[in-house]
């Protein structure tokens, strides 16, 4: 973390995945300021890329904006864990599907302005296709479309989340 000064924090929520904290933040010569940083544990996201030059999203109900949405493969990172081994988790959990190998296509902050949350990106290939176990409480159906396709989509507004459209955009540089 970048040198930072802070004063009085303190824990403001305790959370089943986040943490809300407050802290007084020094800005340089504007003096001392109130923050509320919501803290996560983080996440990774998987693109499986096809031999066939398809690729597997899945669309799932996501409650805080009351839509379905369609994304990539993703989830929340355990203590300790590494990023790839959640992202081999998660993909195979929310599709069956097993990755040959994972490529590295970077990290991004989603809303640096109040999360701390780093989401780690992967392009999946050498795909082989076995059963999902998604968990108790996820309803997850997959949809396998052409990448030309899905990148048109992350263009416009038919994909509005934005790991998926970040893993779009740098998977689609890769493969030009």
């Amino acid at each position: 973390m970048a040198d930072m000064e802070t004063r009085n924090r303190r824990k403001l929520f305790t959370g089943l995945v986040v943490n809300i904290e407050q802290m007084e933040v020094r800005i340089g010569a504007k003096g001392w300021h109130v923050y509320q940083i919501v803290r996560h544990p983080g996440g990774v996201g998987v693109l499986p890329l096809h031999d066939d030059g398809t690729v597997t999203l899945i669309r799932q109900l996501r409650p805080a904006m009351g839509e379905n949405l369609l994304e990539i493969p993703a989830g929340r990172l355990h203590p300790g864990e590494e990023p790839a081994d959640c992202g081999r988790r998660e993909l195979a959990e929310e599709t069956g599907i097993m990755a040959g190998s994972l490529q590295p296509l970077g990290l991004y902050y989603p809303s640096p302005g109040v999360f701390d949350e780093v989401i780690h990106l992967f392009l999946g290939k050498g795909l082989t296709q076995g059963a999902s176990e998604p968990e108790q409480y996820e309803d997850i159906e997959t949809a396998r479309l052409p990448l030309a396709e899905a990148l048109r989509m992350a263009e416009t507004d038919g994909i509005r989340d934005g790991k998926t459209i970040v893993a779009l955009l740098r998977a689609g540089r890769l493969s030009r």
